[in-house]
C-alpha cells in the first residue's frame, strides 16, 4: 500500500502567514502540521508516499526532503494548480499504479493516528471486493465539508459537497482509504460549479456503479488546521500531553506544571505556567507566558506576557501587555504603539446625540 499526501493548496484561511509559508508547514507545539500526518503515515507500515505540491514546493522539500528521517521514501508530483482533491488524484496516477492507497490531507491532524484503519482496509482487500473507505465524523456545521448519507446499516449511500440542507452530521475527515478501482471514476469527472474536480464525486460514481465503499466514524479528535481558531485548539491537544524538560538555562524563574525548554533555549526572571513548550534559541526574560503557549526556535520575549498562542520562529515581543489566542508569524516583531495625546475628530449631522466616556 502506498500513501499519497496532499501538501499544495494556498491556505487561503491562514493568511497572512501563508503569504509567505506552507499551510502545513504552521507548527503546533512546535513541529509542522504535516509532520504529525507523516509520522502516522509511517506508523501505520506505509513506505511509500506521494506528496502532492503546488506553488509551496521549495519549501515543503526542503522540510520533508527525501523522507528517511521519517522512515518513508518520498516522490513528489506537481499540482500546477489547487483544482481539487480529486484532480491531486489525477496528476499522481501514474506513481499510484494498481496498488492500494492512502489519500492524506497534509493540514489535518488526527489523535490516534490511522494505523487501525489501515489495517482494517487491509484484511478487507484480502477477504472482499471492498472499493474503499471512508473516514466520518460528527460536526456541528456539517454545510463546510462533504457530508455522508448512511442507511440503517450504516453503509455508504451517499455523499454530497458542503450541501446548503446535509442530510445528516457526518463529515468526510481528510484521510480516505482506495482501491485502484477509483481511478476510472476521477477520470471521468467535469469541474463542479466551485470548478474543482470534487473527490466526493468520485465516490458517489463508485457507490452509483455498485462498488462497496465502507466507513468509519471516529469518535477520537480530529481537526483540518485551515484556520487560527482549529490551529490554537491543536496546539492545545498536543501540549496536553506534553514531557515537562528543562534541558536549557533557567534563572530565577517559576515554572508551573508542564513546562518543556528546550537545549539553547534560556529563561529569566519569568513565570511560566504549563503546558508550555520553548524552542532551542530562544530567550525569554521578565515575561508571563501561560498555559497552551508554543514558542519557536530563536525567538525574544521581553517584558511581556502571552498564552494560548503560538509564536513562529524568530519573532521578537517587547513591553507588550496582554497577548492571548494569537498566531504570530516568524521574524514578526511586536512592540508598544508610542504614547500620544488622546482626541476624538468627528463629522457630525444635525440632531445628532453623541457620549464621549474617558
Amino acid at each position: 500500500m502506498k500513501a499519497l499526501v496532499l501538501a499544495g493548496g494556498s491556505g487561503s484561511r491562514l493568511r497572512p502567514i501563508t503569504h509567505t509559508s506552507a499551510k502545513q508547514l504552521v507548527p503546533v507545539a512546535n513541529k509542522p502540521v504535516l509532520f504529525y500526518g507523516l509520522e502516522s503515515i509511517a506508523e501505520a507500515g506505509i513506505r511509500e508516499v506521494g506528496v502532492v505540491v503546488g506553488d509551496t514546493a521549495p519549501e515543503i522539500q526542503a522540510a520533508v526532503g527525501d523522507g528517511s528521517a521519517f522512515g518513508l521514501q518520498v516522490t513528489y508530483l506537481r499540482q500546477e494548480a489547487p483544482l481539487g482533491l480529486a484532480h491531486a488524484l489525477l496528476i499522481s496516477r501514474d506513481y499510484l499504479g494498481d496498488d492500494d492507497f492512502v489519500m492524506y490531507l497534509g493540514d489535518n491532524f488526527i489523535v490516534g493516528g490511522i494505523k487501525e484503519i489501515v489495517d482494517q482496509f487491509a484484511a478487507e482487500r484480502r477477504t472482499s471486493d471492498v472499493a474503499a473507505r471512508i473516514m466520518l465524523t460528527r460536526v456541528s456545521d456539517p454545510r463546510a465539508f462533504g457530508v455522508a448519507e448512511l442507511d440503517e446499516q450504516g453503509r455508504v449511500v451517499r455523499l454530497e459537497e458542503k450541501p446548503s440542507e446535509p442530510k445528516s452530521d457526518l463529515a468526510l475527515v481528510g484521510v480516505y482509504l482506495f482501491s485502484p478501482a477509483v481511478h476510472p471514476f476521477v477520470e471521468r469527472l467535469k469541474p463542479s460549479r466551485r470548478g474543482e474536480l470534487e473527490i466526493t464525486e468520485a465516490i458517489q460514481g463508485m457507490l452509483d456503479a455498485g462498488l462497496p465503499v465502507h466507513s468509519t466514524v471516529i469518535s477520537g479528535y480530529w481537526k483540518d488546521t485551515g484556520n487560527v481558531t482549529d490551529m490554537l485548539e491543536v496546539n492545545r491537544l498536543v501540549l496536553e500531553s506534553l514531557e515537562p524538560a528543562r534541558h536549557g538555562e533557567v534563572t530565577d524563574s517559576e515554572l508551573i506544571g508542564r513546562v518543556r525548554v528546550e537545549a539553547g533555549a534560556a529563561v529569566h526572571g519569568c513565570r511560566i505556567v504549563g503546558p508550555v513548550v520553548i524552542g532551542s534559541g530562544s530567550v525569554l526574560r521578565d515575561s508571563y507566558v501561560g498555559p497552551f503557549t508554543s514558542i519557536d526556535r530563536d525567538c525574544r520575549v521581553t517584558d511581556s506576557e502571552i498564552e494560548y498562542s503560538i509564536v513562529l520562529r524568530g519573532a521578537s515581543i517587547s513591553g507588550v501587555r496582554r497577548i492571548e489566542s494569537s498566531l504570530i508569524g516568524r521574524e514578526v516583531r511586536i512592540t508598544p504603539a508610542p504614547s500620544v495625546p488622546r482626541a476624538h475628530r468627528l463629522v457630525l449631522g444635525d440632531h445628532s446625540q453623541v457620549q464621549i466616556s474617558g
